[in-house]
C-alpha cells in the first residue's frame, strides 16, 4: 500500500531525516517523495495542527519542545506505558512474550549504535503496546511517541545508558512473563524516569547528542 504525503512526512521526522528546527519546503517535499505539491501543503496544515510544525516567519519548521513540554510529555508517557505494561502482563499471548524476550536478547547487538539501538527501542516499546490488547490505549500511546520524535536527542547516546536501559527491557518482560501486573507497570515507569533523568542530564550538557 502505498503511503500518503502526511505518512511519509512524519516517519521522515521519526526516523530523524527532519529534526527540530529544520525548515520543511513544500515543493523540495514534493520532489523528494514524489508525490504532487497539494497533499504535501495538506500534509503540511495538519502537522501544524498537530503541533508538529510550528511557523518560523513564513516558513513551517519541525516543532521543538521545552523543558515544560518535555517532562509534561513524560508523565504521560509514564502512565500510559505503564498502563500497556499491566495488560501485556494479564494478557500477552505466550508467543508475544518470546517474541519480547527475544527482542531484548537481539538488542543487545546494538550497543555500540546508539541510532539502532533508539530504533530498537521503538520497536521493544511498540510490541508492549500491541501485547495490552487494547486498541485506544495504543492509540493514544501512537500521539505521545509521535512527539517524542520532536526531541532532539536519544537518552540512549548516554554512556552506559544502553546496557542499563536492557538490563530494564529485561526486568519488564520478566514481570510480563510472570503475569505480574504491578511488578510489570512499576518497572516500565522506573525505565520511563530513568530515560527522562538521563535526557535531561544530557541536555544539560554542553553539546546536544544526535538523536
Amino acid at each position: 500500500m502505498q503511503k500518503d504525503a502526511y505518512t511519509l512526512i512524519l516517519e521522515a521526522i521519526d526516523n530523524g531525516v527532519y529534526r527540530p528546527g529544520d525548515r520543511l519546503v513544500e515543493s523540495e517535499l514534493a520532489e523528494r517523495f514524489g508525490v504532487s505539491r497539494t497533499p504535501v501543503r495538506e500534509a503540511l496544515q495538519r502537522l501544524e495542527t498537530q503541533s508538529m510544525l510550528a511557523r518560523d516567519g513564513r516558513s513551517l519548521i519541525v516543532a521543538s519542545l521545552d523543558h515544560n513540554q518535555l517532562a509534561e510529555l513524560y508523565v504521560v508517557r509514564a502512565e500510559l506505558e505503564a498502563l500497556a505494561a499491566a495488560l501485556a502482563a494479564k494478557h500477552a499471548a505466550p508467543e508475544e512474550v518470546r517474541v519480547l524476550q527475544e527482542m531484548v536478547e537481539e538488542d543487545r547487538n546494538y550497543l555500540d549504535d546508539p541510532v539502532a539501538l533508539a530504533r530498537a527501542n521503538k520497536r521493544f516499546h511498540r510490541q508492549i503496546h500491541l501485547a495490552s490488547h487494547n486498541r485506544y490505549l495504543v492509540q493514544q500511546l501512537d500521539l505521545v511517541h509521535r512527539s517524542m520524535a520532536l526531541v532532539a536527542t536519544t537518552s540512549l547516546a548516554a554512556q552506559g545508558r544502553g546496557e542499563t536501559a536492557l538490563a530494564e527491557h529485561q526486568a519488564i518482560v520478566d514481570a510480563i512473563e510472570a503475569g505480574d501486573e504491578g511488578a510489570a507497570a512499576a518497572a516500565l515507569k522506573v525505565h520511563i524516569s530513568k530515560a527522562f533523568e538521563t535526557r535531561l542530564k544530557l541536555d544539560a550538557g554542553a553539546g546536544r547528542v544526535p538523536r
